[in-house]
């Protein structure tokens, strides 16, 4: 997405008027309001089908089920959120905009003349948040493979009596032949050799009652 790109764009606003100047400035940018809704209710549902680039919600204040909404859209079908009201928000209350989503909260209203540069910074503010949300999302997986990897390792050398790195050279080879990620086989070995030592632990209990 760029922010020079006409746009398609949900509104949401319960005023009528102040929509029909908003829609008018957003078109002479070149972008096109595909919908308008009266409140946020149901806004993911409205994401999904209507499939829009940005979300521009213009309202006194983000009420409680505003800000859910906004926060589940983010979760599920994140994009720019524009959120635009004439009244003086407190700290806290842009605090929670910001973590429910909003990528450009205006707080003077969506002026006419100020359009291009507020679609800019909001495009701009959620590309790098994704940008940051995608690398935060590969050091955790990263983290949980290497996880699983030693996990693997340690078993693979208290049942075969190697050392670690002939247990890495095991778990790679079989990565290499299956062509699968070094954690897909991990995760492979420890539910085998973990049910092994599960079910030999009864069998062995039995064989010393005997």
């Amino acid at each position: 997405m760029h922010s020079t790109d006409p746009l398609r764009i949900l509104l949401i606003d319960k005023d009528s008027d102040r929509a029909r100047l908003v829609k008018q400035a957003l078109e002479l940018e070149g972008h096109e309001v595909i919908s308008q809704r009266p409140d946020a209710t149901g806004l993911t549902a409205a994401v999904a089908r209507d499939e829009p680039d940005m979300v521009i919600i213009d309202m006194d204040l983000p009420d409680r089920d505003t800000l859910e909404n906004m926060s589940t859209m983010n979760e599920h079908a994140p994009r720019p959120i524009v959120f635009c009201t004439n009244e003086p928000g407190d700290r806290d209350t842009i605090k929670a905009a910001l973590h429910a989503g909003v990528s450009a909260y205006v707080m003077d209203g969506l002026q006419p003349e100020k359009v291009r540069a507020i679609i800019d910074s909001a495009v701009a503010q959620f590309e790098s948040f994704q940008a940051l949300r995608t690398e935060l999302a590969q050091t955790r997986t990263a983290l949980e493979d290497r996880k699983l990897i030693e996990r693997a390792k340690g078993l693979i050398m208290k049942r075969e009596g190697c050392d670690e790195d002939a247990a890495y050279q095991v778990l790679r080879k079989s990565a290499m032949d299956h062509s699968e990620r070094l954690a897909v086989i991990a995760q492979r070995v420890i539910d085998i050799l973990e049910s092994e030592t599960t079910t030999a632990a009864p069998r062995r209990a039995l064989q010393q009652a005997s």
